[in-house]
């Protein structure tokens, strides 16, 4: 098994930057882990994609609504992996979950079978 703990939400101002943390534990990250993920989850709708990153750090991937604002790293020394989040908006406003998957589509909530409990990001206007 893999834990992921999320950590760094917060309420900030439209504007504002937030960094997000997931660190895993459990299972060999390196071994069990191809691709983690951000996704999120404002009130009243379905998860969404957010970034993800492979364990080699190429190819990463973002969803059209974070992309230039957000920047998804890792540090695989730590086990951790983090999402840089810049000019924050309003509708950025979710619970954002840390996920990771062995293989699979990285886009599509149903490939991850590792989740974390997730972190409130509340951006005011």
């Amino acid at each position: 098994q893999v834990q992921l703990v999320e950590s760094g939400g917060g309420l900030v101002q439209a504007g504002d930057s937030l960094r997000l943390s997931c660190a895993a534990s459990g299972r060999p990250f390196s071994r069990y882990i191809a691709t983690t993920a951000w996704f999120r989850q404002a009130p009243g709708k379905e998860r969404e994609f957010a970034a993800a990153i492979p364990w080699t750090g190429t190819n990463i991937v973002y969803a059209d609504p974070v992309k230039g604002r957000f920047t998804i790293s890792r540090d695989n020394a730590k086990n951790t992996v983090y999402l840089q989040m810049n000019s924050l908006k309003p509708e950025d406003t979710a619970v954002y979950y840390c996920a990771a998957h062995s293989g699979g589509n990285v886009y599509s909530v149903g490939s991850y079978n590792y989740w974390g409990q997730g972190t409130q990001v509340t951006v005011s206007s």
